[in-house]
């Protein structure tokens, strides 16, 4: 894993973490799939409503700042919220 990927791991998880009650079982994975580098954030089940928000606002933001970093290190990201 690249150090950017290291850096957008570390970014998802205090964001995430900054959003749920038990932070301390949010874990992000990240692995290369098609030209890109999919982040696979897993927090606990009691939380994932809080991670998806209303009518999916928090999982768009994450994704959008997501995207905004990857915009500096060139190199494609995709979030997904495992359930």
């Amino acid at each position: 894993m690249t150090s950017s990927a290291v850096n957008m791991v570390a970014l998802v998880e205090h964001l995430a973490k900054a959003v749920v009650e038990a932070p301390d079982e949010v874990t992000v994975e990240a692995f290369e799939e098609g030209g890109q580098t999919v982040l696979e954030l897993i927090v606990a089940e009691t939380d994932l409503g809080r991670v998806i928000g209303r009518q999916g606002r928090m999982a768009r933001s994450l994704r959008t700042i997501v995207n905004a970093a990857s915009l500096r290190t060139r190199k494609r990201y995709q979030l997904e919220i495992v359930e």
